[in-house]
C-alpha cells in the first residue's frame, strides 16, 4: 500500500490490488498518443529507454516497434509480473525491474530517454529528478506523459466518475479540465523545456472495455475499498453500462512535456 498526502487526501491505494484488469484494461492508447513520441525523435531505434512506473509495460510494449532498447520499472511486483508474460507472450525483449523511480540505480549516463507515463504524481521529485539527471545521457531526455478522459465535456465519463465518488470519496483522479503547460518552477539547474504537446483525442470503448477501464482505476480497483464495496460499485456500474450502445468513444485530454537534460 501507498500513501501520499496530495493524493486521495492521504488515502491509501495500491496498484498491485488491480494488476489483473490494468493488463487487461489499461492498454488504451491510440496509436496517436505514441506518434508523438516518434514526431519527436524520441525512443526509436539506437537510444536506450527507461520508462519508470511502467505498470504492466504499455508503453514500452506499444513502442517496441518502433526500435528502441526498454527498460520498464515499476514499484509493483504484481504489475511487474503482468508486464513480463504480456511481453513474452509477444515475444518481445523487454527487460523488467522492480523498483520505484526514488530507489532505481543505474549507472550514470545510462539512457538517452527517460519517461514516465501516466505516473510523474506519484513521485518525490527531490529524490527522482536527481536521479534521473543522472542516468540520462549527454542532452538526454526526460518526457512525462499523461492522458485523462474530460468529465465535463463527455457525459458517460462524469457518470461514471460520480460513482467512483460516490464509493470513494476521497478519490482526487477525477475532474480533470484541460490545461496548459507552463515551465515547472521544480526544472532547477538540471532541464529544460524542450518541447510542450496539448491535445484532444477520442478513445474508442466498449461497455466491457470502459467498464474494465473504470474499475482499474485508482478509485476502485487500486484503493483500500473493501471487496463488498467494490461487488456494489460494479453491479450499480454495469447497470449503467448496459443502458448505453455497445461502442462509443470517449473524449481525453493528452499532453506531453519534453525535458532536456542539462
Amino acid at each position: 500500500m501507498q500513501k501520499l498526502s496530495h493524493i486521495d487526501n492521504g488515502k491509501q491505494f495500491d496498484w498491485s490490488l488491480s494488476s489483473e484488469d490494468y493488463a487487461k484494461y489499461r492498454d488504451i492508447y491510440p496509436a496517436e498518443f505514441y506518434q508523438k513520441l516518434i514526431g519527436l525523435g524520441l525512443c526509436v531505434k539506437g537510444q536506450s529507454v527507461l520508462d519508470l512506473g511502467t505498470g504492466t509495460g504499455v508503453l514500452p510494449r506499444n513502442m517496441y516497434q518502433f526500435g528502441a532498447k526498454f527498460v520498464g520499472a515499476d514499484i509493483s511486483e504484481n504489475q511487474i509480473k503482468q508486464a513480463i508474460k504480456l511481453s513474452k507472450s509477444s515475444g518481445l525483449d523487454i527487460d523488467y525491474v522492480v523498483t520505484s523511480a526514488e530507489t532505481f540505480d543505474f549507472p550514470d549516463k545510462t539512457f538517452d530517454v527517460v519517461t514516465a507515463c501516466q505516473c510523474f504524481m506519484y513521485f518525490d521529485k527531490s529524490i527522482a529528478l536527481p536521479k534521473i539527471h543522472r542516468v540520462l545521457k549527454e542532452n538526454g531526455h526526460f518526457v512525462i506523459l499523461f492522458m485523462a478522459w474530460l468529465p465535463f465535456e463527455d457525459e458517460i465519463a462524469k457518470t461514471s466518475e460520480d460513482m467512483v465518488l460516490k464509493y470513494n470519496p476521497a478519490w482526487t483522479g477525477g475532474g480533470l479540465r484541460r490545461y496548459e503547460l507552463e515551465a515547472p518552477e521544480w526544472l532547477g539547474d538540471m532541464f529544460e523545456v524542450a518541447n510542450t504537446i496539448t491535445y484532444d483525442i477520442k478513445v474508442p470503448f466498449t461497455r466491457e472495455t470502459w467498464h474494465g477501464r473504470i474499475k482499474a482505476c485508482r478509485g476502485i480497483g487500486a484503493s483500500s475499498l473493501s471487496s463488498e464495496e467494490i461487488a456494489a460499485w460494479e453491479r450499480e456500474h454495469k447497470s449503467y453500462m448496459e443502458s448505453l450502445p455497445e461502442t462509443f468513444d470517449i473524449l481525453h485530454y493528452a499532453t506531453v512535456m519534453d525535458l532536456r537534460a542539462k
